[in-house]
């Protein structure tokens, strides 16, 4: 639809508004990076005498005065490169460039212009052994030995940051244990990639996988400073391009000849297997230098790694009872923390500028007390700093989850109903709904038109699905008072299928009251009286309700126990709201379809393997299918 004049004149005024102040933010910052810092390049040397291409910003009086490392190691490039070329903004945040530290930024081994093998998600070893036995700890604790003794004058502390895949290289730099690391702030980081970007709950998620690897999985013979040119689909409608590529079998054969090997590595291991039990870093996150202070960083509608913010901290705090470890949890995209004030998502209002709150009175200080004060101190922050939705406030607690929630069960009822009441067996509805997923017509998963996996994907207004045959729908009466749901669900599905295989989707969202005003922020279409905001939603492979090493086919029309998780929320559900409840089993092409069809691996399904079949979904006292929920 053409939007009025008005409207487009008013949007290309905002539009230009912004974009001039956000140009002329990035440009104080860029003069200020040349004005207060000296650039070098080094490569510095690991045990195995491989060189890590390592560019190092100085304070520009760092010859008198005595400054704290800051460090950021990736896979994504550390450059600009060359003498004369500087980054237009240093550090997490513009507050921290301006404190004053030295800024490191690391090619990882084998990526850019750093010599040596890249290797996705290296395996962590606990004990390496011998110079030649190296792993992405022992690089970290090489470098930070060089920078320490080596490197500009500094005062002998180090710190590390990093978001999504340098979180990753973050939290496993703890594994270094070197006695100078005494901050650390893994942010967005990948834990165990069978849960995190790729895969939830062993669902395969498509065009996050495809579009990441069809640039990035490119093989790199040499050190180089070039970066791969991103996949061109031809059209922008994602959902059009997924399904005319058909089996998954079929990208390899069109689009990637064999030229991304991490691709096939994903296609031959579908399982919980050896191959993907090496990447979880998880348990090699014990017996940390004590001395380092961590600061686990996530976002709420964080579409890539909500799993591994979550899960870092809690196995750090699990695993190392004696170190300091905080979270921080707002209601940011991927991310969202050190880009813009994460005010908005998608259509979605969060109140006055959570990352400045963040960046100014959270990053800022953490870094600031364990680096840079005479001696380390005590920043004064709670355990968990956690921003609740619907309010749109932020809390502070002792523990994540905090301790004082009480667990409460959500049945689902006849007639499109939940309630915390179980289902009798006199209610009238029937024992179960059903639905016929059909592969050839799966259920999207956004009204938008985009080829890739949209970040505000975990906001939008669901009404569209709500719509649809193939989607069961559920809510609460209209609250009588504020429910706060605090820390993961716990989704127990009765199900049964006419076919062999089967995912199941769970999506809870907020149902807005009908005379909710609009948001001028919005673009003039967009309605809130009535918006199903997605809250939190979760995708499982129901061949692994029981192991994800050993998928199991279902019984056809057999009544069978799907139990999974969803990830953590803080959300409250006002009062003259709803909680409803969406269960689906296709959400294409953000995953990939199902064959409905069991076959030992699951990409390796022709075309005659996609089947349509009939789901049901049972709500009776002998099956009674529901969310165990965490209520504050």
């Amino acid at each position: 639809m053409k939007l009025p004049l008005f409207f487009r004149l008013l949007a290309t005024a905002v539009l230009l508004t912004s974009t001039t102040a956000y140009g002329q933010k990035i440009n104080a910052d860029s003069v200020y990076v040349r004005q207060h810092y000296t650039k070098t390049e080094q490569l510095v040397p690991m045990r195995d005498g491989r060189k890590l291409h390592t560019i190092i910003y100085a304070p520009t009086d760092a010859a008198t005065k005595r400054y704290p490392v800051l460090m950021n190691r990736t896979p994504y490039s550390a450059g600009p490169y060359g003498p004369d070329t500087y980054k237009t903004a240093l550090g997490p945040s513009p507050t921290i460039m301006r404190e004053g530290y030295i800024f490191v930024y690391q090619d990882v081994r084998g990526a850019y212009m750093s010599e040596g093998e890249f290797v996705n998600m290296r395996p962590a070893k606990d004990k390496p052994r011998g110079k030649q036995d190296i792993d992405e700890g022992t690089d970290t604790f090489d470098t930070i030995e060089w920078l320490v003794k080596k490197g500009p004058r500094n005062n002998g502390r180090v710190g590390q940051w990093g978001i999504s895949y340098p979180g990753f290289y973050t939290s496993v730099g703890l594994t270094s244990r070197h006695p100078a690391l005494r901050a650390s702030s893994p942010q967005a980081p990948i834990a165990d990639w069978f849960w995190d970007d790729f895969h939830h709950n062993g669902a395969f998620f498509l065009p996050h996988a495809f579009n990441f690897l069809a640039s990035f999985g490119q093989p790199r013979p040499q050190p180089t400073p070039n970066r791969n040119p991103s996949f061109q689909h031809g059209t922008p409608d994602g959902y059009d391009f997924f399904l005319r590529l058909g089996p998954l079998k079929n990208a390899n054969e069109r689009y990637f000849k064999d030229n991304v090997a991490f691709w096939n590595d994903l296609m031959a291991h579908p399982n919980y297997d050896e191959f993907w039990q090496a990447r979880n870093l998880r348990p090699h996150l014990k017996d940390l230098n004590t001395k380092t202070a961590v600061l686990t960083v996530g976002g709420f509608n964080d579409a890539e790694n909500l799993f591994g913010a979550l899960q870092t901290y809690k196995t750090i705090e699990n695993q190392n009872p004696k170190l300091s470890n905080r979270i921080v949890m707002g209601p940011w995209v991927h991310g969202g923390w050190a880009r813009g004030t994460g005010e908005m998502v998608g259509n979605v209002a969060y109140g006055a500028s959570p990352s400045l709150f963040y960046q100014d009175s959270i990053e800022a200080p953490f870094f600031r007390a364990h680096l840079k004060a005479e001696k380390p101190t005590d920043p004064k922050l709670p355990e968990a700093y956690i921003f609740e939705s619907g309010t749109n406030r932020w809390r502070t607690f002792d523990a994540w989850p905090p301790k004082q929630v009480k667990d409460r069960t959500l049945f689902f009822q006849p007639g499109g109903q939940i309630s915390f009441s179980k289902p009798t067996a006199t209610a009238a509805g029937g024992l179960f709904d059903e639905y016929i997923s059909d592969p050839a017509k799966p259920v999207p998963f956004t009204e938008a038109t985009a080829t890739g996996m949209t970040r505000e994907y975990m906001t939008d207004d669901q009404r569209f699905a709500s719509r649809r045959p193939d989607v069961l729908t559920y809510q609460t009466d209209v609250l009588t008072e504020d429910l706060t749901l605090a820390g993961p669900i716990q989704a127990l599905l009765q199900v049964a299928t006419t076919g062999t295989d089967a995912d199941w989707v769970v999506k809870i969202i907020d149902v807005y009251p009908n005379d909710t005003p609009d948001n001028p922020r919005n673009l003039p279409n967009v309605k809130l009286g009535g918006y199903q905001q997605l809250v939190r939603s979760e995708v499982m492979r129901g061949r692994f309700r029981e192991s994800f090493s050993q998928p199991k086919a279902f019984t056809p029309n057999e009544v069978t126990a799907v139990p999974f998780a969803l990830q953590d929320l803080c959300h409250t559900f006002k009062k003259g709201h709803r909680l409803m409840v969406q269960v689906q089993s296709s959400w294409f092409p953000l995953v990939d379809r199902n064959p409905q069809t069991f076959v030992p691996n699951i990409y390796e399904a022709k075309d005659e393997d996609f089947q349509k079949a009939t789901h049901r979904l049972y709500h009776s006292p002998e099956h009674a299918s529901q969310l165990v929920v965490k209520v504050l």
